[in-house]
């Protein structure tokens, strides 16, 4: 008999399935459904269509171009599904930490809620603590058998939830994205948000972590997505330290349960950027660099950041600069060496604005004013100072040509979640 068991809960296509022979045993489903002469909808990512702008070549056939990365999907070939089953429930839970007073608060409420509602929200600062809290959450429900994912739209959020859960719990966790390792079966799985397209009723508890980040937040196709990826009676939980107006919509006509916490873990504010002229930009980087601390320094464009960091490989010839982007085919790498404190200064896009820890790190935002940068992106970047215990404090500096609303908002929305957070 052919091993089925990583195909359960799965949303396949034909090449993805290697044993051919399985695909009698899966059921299976039209690639595309017509929904009237002039449009057609993907039956993986439920995205509506123009016939005559998804036509293939010389033929009565049609694909799907908006979830073409995971494979074409075409009107004339099947998906495959194989339906989920549980596991033993076992306790997996072997991290050793303990949660403070705040944070003990919010997993026991949080556990209080998943008894009765189905969808919960943790609005929870940078640096909380947000994954050590639903640690218990994520256990009960591996110990009743259940199939729990945790997903988050950002690679690079997804390989530190993968180091630390692979750390804090003793079952072998998945890890899946866009040209990682092959997917297999286990009780607890972590992934981008794009691949839970290949799951359909898989998951008992899933787990959105920065729920409000690019390209998750505010997209139906996502959304979608997640849903389609759970069991009908399943829990959603959303993670973020900046929520949406789509969630917070959801929130005040209660079909979502808001849980908040406005204080980090060591207890300590969160550093409020301190705005200055752009052209001081090299003269305060000169002065931070005295420190020795790490110094992670924001570009609103892949160009810009480039320039810059050959600016500062020239002005700072004993030092190790580096560039990194979504483009960078070394960027785990580069993100790996400035961790270890091989790296000295690095330039990023905002694809390390959230879910990573320099620990004793500043940040400094340039061009901040920059419609790249929106209230919750600069939030998120002003979010990496301070989380560590060793250095609660340290250096979010914005270099602006004219203070924008977003620079604004993020500023006031951080010294009202310190006010807050002083209440806590």
């Amino acid at each position: 008999m052919e091993n089925l068991e990583n195909y359960y809960g799965r949303l396949l296509l034909k090449v993805d399935v290697e044993n051919q022979k399985i695909l009698r045993k899966l059921t299976r489903y039209p690639g595309m459904t017509e929904l009237s002469s002039q449009k057609i909808k993907c039956n993986r990512c439920h995205t509506e269509h123009e016939k005559s702008e998804v036509s293939l070549e010389l033929s009565e056939t049609f694909y799907c171009p908006s979830c073409i990365q995971l494979g074409r999907v075409r009107s004339d070939e099947w998906l495959y599904h194989l339906p989920q089953k549980h596991f033993l429930g076992h306790d997996y839970l072997c991290w050793t930490g303990h949660l403070t007073d705040a944070q003990e608060k919010i997993s026991r409420e949080l556990n209080l809620q998943l008894t009765h509602t189905s969808r919960v929200m943790i609005l929870a600062v940078t640096g909380a603590g947000k994954t050590e809290m639903i640690y218990a959450a994520l256990n009960a429900a591996l110990k009743s058998g259940k199939v729990v994912a945790l997903a988050s739209p950002r690679i690079d959020v997804c390989i530190e939830l993968h180091k630390r859960l692979s750390r804090d719990f003793s079952c072998t966790i998945p890890l899946l994205f866009g040209g990682g390792a092959p997917y297999f079966r286990a009780p607890l799985v972590i992934t981008t948000t794009m691949q839970l397209l290949r799951f359909k009723s898989a998951f008992d508890f899933l787990v959105i972590d920065e729920v409000d980040a690019f390209p998750f937040s505010e997209n139906p196709q996502l959304y979608f997505a997640a849903e389609n990826a759970c069991q009908k009676e399943a829990k959603i939980l959303y993670l973020t330290a900046t929520s949406s107006p789509m969630l917070e919509r959801q929130v005040k006509k209660k079909q979502l349960v808001k849980l908040e916490l406005a204080k980090r873990f060591h207890e300590n504010p969160l550093v409020v950027p301190k705005t200055f002229w752009h052209h001081q930009w090299l003269k305060k980087i000169q002065q931070q660099r005295k420190t020795g601390f790490p110094l992670l320094i924001f570009a609103p464009k892949i160009d810009s950041g480039r320039q810059w960091t050959k600016q500062l490989q020239e002005k700072f010839p004993l030092e190790k600069i580096e560039f990194v982007a979504s483009t960078s085919e070394n960027r785990h790498d580069l993100i790996s060496q400035f961790h270890l404190g091989r790296i000295d200064i690095l330039v990023s896009t905002t694809i390390l604005e959230r879910g990573v820890t320099f620990p004793k790190v500043d940040v400094f935002v340039l061009n901040t004013s920059h419609p790249n940068f929106t209230t919750s992106s600069l939030i998120q970047m002003a979010g990496r100072v301070g989380r560590s215990p060793e250095r609660p404090y340290g250096l979010v500096y914005f270099f602006h040509d004219g203070k924008s609303d977003a620079m604004i908002a993020a500023i006031k929305e951080i010294k009202r979640q310190n006010q807050l957070g002083s209440k806590q």
